[in-house]
């Protein structure tokens, strides 16, 4: 029998086919950021105020400026010691029962009774329109702006599991071309939704679709290049959100209204149905569902594009996945350590969620120049990867995992306690967080795929990363609703999971250099592992012809 990997040798492991695939791949990962994290822009929350009709007919007849009119309506309140106007109250004055001449000055309310506002909302848009003035999501219904951040996790959460199955029984290349017709749709519903009822329901489309046909692609690279190769294009593709990231604020500063800037984020999506042309369905899903025919045809593509020759080793491939064992959730905690594993893991997921998303989201929140703070903390993203690619052969998974959680924790603690003067200081220590918890974050995407043996693997991995999706539930109204009693409170918060999900990763064992479990034994008993591969590699010592041949492979490739 010949196996997939035996025939890559042949083929090409990462030759111009895969690298052109990988590439147009690639693209899909940046508009996901705008997806992910747009809320941003598309959510931003303007300084405001009450409206009361009879001062703005005023303000318009003696040519008064916002300030002017904005003294008459809104009381000054104290906000953590500082006298600042109110958003959500206003004088209960009936000015069609007082003469109201253009002097404002020659009006004292400050005994004036106050009430809730009446009349809705003025803003001060500062040439943005979002979701919130539109449908002045403001004061009391400023939670649902938090709704917005929800819903999208919410379909992430259904999506990834249900194209995950859909994947598995009717092929990457079709779920990846299906989702992306449904976030087409979906996207363009989001950005005509008529009221917020009705954006919520479409973004919860927009989501089941949109981190589904993510992972599907993902799927489809490192299943078409060699094992060495798995792990950098998995990294790689991640790294492209990062791009996507750097892109979003400047697509924000020159769209400046929420819907059209859901247009352009949505566009993508409908130029990637032009990849049925493009890329092929994968081969080892073929030979998995006995389609060994379209498998080979699909395989010489690849080696024809490749410039390699095949042997006639292809005549014997067939499914090296095939497993009689069937997964089950209770194999995910039945064994002490299967069960610390996933605990572990899961609070990793659920961690990385919601300190990324709400530093990012907090962004929104602080008052500065948004789109610079944006660009800036979507620079220091990039480093991210690096470092990953340079440590982990090096040092292992577990010091940079449990390190990139807790330099990330320690940012969020100090962060918090920086004075706003030290704005640059406040920024650089933000930034070196940012950078923390997304190393962590793709991190975890491996280091999963390690920790569990084969016939559980996937199934593992799901699990695991529906955490993910329920922190990102969390998250804004972690972030939004702590902001409103202390600005810096969110942050003290992230440390703390942080630095736990730091000190847990410490619990888990090292796995570089060390072959993908194949049992649940494997990973009760370690040492056994190393005994059968050392069994293995001897084997394949005494088959060689000469002893002149090297057989130092990899364990991690056995």
């Amino acid at each position: 029998m010949t196996t997939f990997d035996d025939i890559l040798e042949e083929a090409g492991k990462f030759g111009r086919c895969q690298k052109r695939i990988f590439a147009l791949l690639c693209l899909v990962s940046m508009p996901w950021a705008g997806v992910y994290v747009g809320i941003v822009f598309q959510g931003f929350t303007p300084d405001h105020w009450c409206r009361d009709s009879a001062v703005v007919e005023r303000r318009q007849a003696c040519g008064w400026s916002l300030a002017d009119s904005r003294r008459l309506t809104v009381p000054l309140v104290n906000s953590s010691g500082v006298l600042q106007h109110s958003s959500c109250e206003q004088y209960e004055v009936d000015w069609n029962a007082t003469t109201l001449t253009c002097d404002t000055q020659e009006l004292n309310l400050s005994k004036t009774p106050t009430t809730t506002c009446k009349d809705g909302w003025e803003y001060d848009y500062e040439g943005r329109e979002s979701f919130v003035t539109e449908f002045h999501l403001v004061c009391s219904d400023g939670w649902l702006v938090d709704m917005y951040q929800a819903t999208l996790n919410v379909g992430f959460l259904v999506g990834s599991i249900a194209i995950g199955y859909l994947a598995d029984r009717f092929g990457r290349k079709m779920s990846f071309l299906m989702s992306n017709l449904l976030n087409g749709i979906a996207g363009i519903l989001v950005a005509v939704a008529p009221n917020y009822a009705s954006l919520l329901v479409f973004r919860t489309l927009y989501g089941f679709g949109v981190k589904g046909g993510w992972v599907a692609g993902y799927v489809l690279i490192t299943e078409i290049v060699g094992v060495e190769f798995r792990r950098t294009v998995g990294v790689v593709y991640q790294m492209f959100f990062s791009v996507g990231i750097l892109f979003l604020p400047l697509l924000a500063y020159f769209i400046t209204d929420w819907r059209w800037l859901q247009v352009v984020i949505t566009v993508p999506y409908i130029l990637f149905l032009s990849y049925y042309w493009f890329i092929p369905e994968s081969p080892r899903w073929l030979l998995s569902q006995n389609k060994k025919s379209k498998a080979v045809e699909i395989t010489e593509a690849m080696a024809k594009e490749n410039k390699m020759s095949l042997s006639k080793n292809i005549e014997t491939l067939a499914d090296d996945n095939a497993d009689t064992s069937t997964a089950s959730f209770m194999d995910l905690i039945r064994t002490p350590k299967m069960r610390k594993h996933s605990f572990i893991l899961s609070y990793n997921w659920f961690t990385s969620a919601v300190v990324y998303q709400g530093l990012i989201m907090r962004l929104g929140i602080l008052g500065g120049n948004v789109y610079i703070d944006f660009l800036i903390s979507g620079l220091v993203e990039f480093p991210a990867a690096f470092l990953i690619l340079f440590t982990i052969e090096r040092i292992g998974r577990r010091i940079p995992f449990a390190s990139a959680n807790i330099v990330a924790g320690a940012s969020c603690f100090i962060t918090a306690f920086i004075p706003d003067s030290m704005f640059w200081f406040k920024t650089v220590v933000a930034c070196i967080g940012r950078l923390g918890i997304t190393m962590a974050f793709e991190m975890v995407v491996f280091v999963n795929t390690e920790l569990y043996p084969t016939f559980v693997r996937n199934l593992g991995v799901s699990v695991c990363s529906t955490l993910c999706d329920v922190g990102g539930i969390v998250a804004p109204f972690l972030l939004y609703r702590l902001a409103v009693i202390w600005l810096e409170l969110p942050l003290i918060i992230f440390g703390c999971l942080a630095f736990l999900a730091g000190g847990l990763v410490l619990l888990l064992p090292e796995t570089r250099g060390v072959p993908l479990p194949d049992t649940i034994d494997d990973i009760e008993f370690p040492e056994r592992m190393k005994e059968k591969v050392a069994l293995k590699n001897q084997q394949l010592t005494n088959l060689l012809p000469n002893n002149n041949v090297s057989t130092n492979k990899d364990p991690a490739t056995v």
